[in-house]
């Protein structure tokens, strides 16, 4: 099974206990107005352009005869200050988790493990499960949107240890209005969640004006019943890149 991995971090200290390694996949059906990944939001890989090193020698254009140049139609090799590269990296489950075990016993030491995270792990559902499967005595943690069917969340919650729950807006036409979806799935995932058994925190990015209200922090502690809610600080360079991948960033 292939999945696409956008970045691959090592020695994490914040997306789950211990040190950790944490692996970012593309693809995401959330469209948070905040979102400091938008490498993560589409699927397949995707050019990044970094305008302030570009001298605009156009050398790029010529053309070239490299495969993965070619979807782009750009040769990424070219540029003499290195301005461009590609987001996202297709991975074998099986090559993936080879890579990922060979520092089982330093994370184990630590109290750590992997972490999946994105975009939305859960959609590459099968993919995550293999590879899930495959990181086999090692700490396995999950942060997710929860935008999924219950079906699907289910499936692939149940392969991790540990499940870092977003919950970013109670408020349902709130929610649509800033990441582009219902919250109500969401929701729907985390009263499971709750009654699952699974080790879990759910975590809330507090974005001025947006998430960070007394009434949405109120109503999220009320759906946490008692369970740990993490509050997340805001990312001022959010945005910053943005303008590599030609989008706009909209907050």
């Amino acid at each position: 099974m292939k999945g696409f991995v956008f970045d691959i971090k090592e020695l994490s200290v914040h997306d789950g206990p211990g040190c950790r390694i944490t692996v970012f996949l593309k693809g995401c059906p959330l469209r948070c107005k905040w979102c400091h990944n938008p490498e993560g939001l589409k699927p397949k890989p995707q050019l990044m352009v970094q305008k302030n090193g570009c001298v605009d020698c156009k050398m790029c254009y010529k053309p070239c005869n490299h495969p993965e140049c070619k979807p782009f139609g750009r040769c990424l090799h070219t540029c003499p200050n290195g301005c461009l590269k590609i987001s996202g990296k297709e991975w074998e489950a099986d090559e993936l988790a080879t890579h990922l075990l060979k520092n089982a016993e330093f994370l184990s030491l630590t109290g750590g493990g992997v972490t999946i995270s994105g975009g939305e792990p859960l959609m590459q559902p099968d993919f995550v499960i293999e590879l899930a499967d495959k990181l086999k005595g090692v700490h396995k943690a999950i942060q997710t949107s929860g935008f999924a069917t219950q079906e699907i969340y289910k499936k692939v919650v149940s392969k991790f240890d540990y499940v870092m729950q977003d919950i970013k807006l109670v408020d349902n036409e709130l929610h649509k209005k800033y990441t582009g979806v219902s919250n109500e799935v969401i929701l729907r995932n985390i009263e499971w969640l709750k009654q699952s058994g699974k080790d879990f925190i759910l975590r809330m990015p507090l974005i001025p004006g947006v998430t960070d209200t007394e009434e949405n922090k109120a109503a999220a502690l009320k759906i946490a019943d008692g369970a740990k809610l993490e509050f997340l600080d805001y990312n001022p360079l959010a945005g910053a890149k943005y303008e590599m991948l030609g989008m706009k960033y909209e907050l």
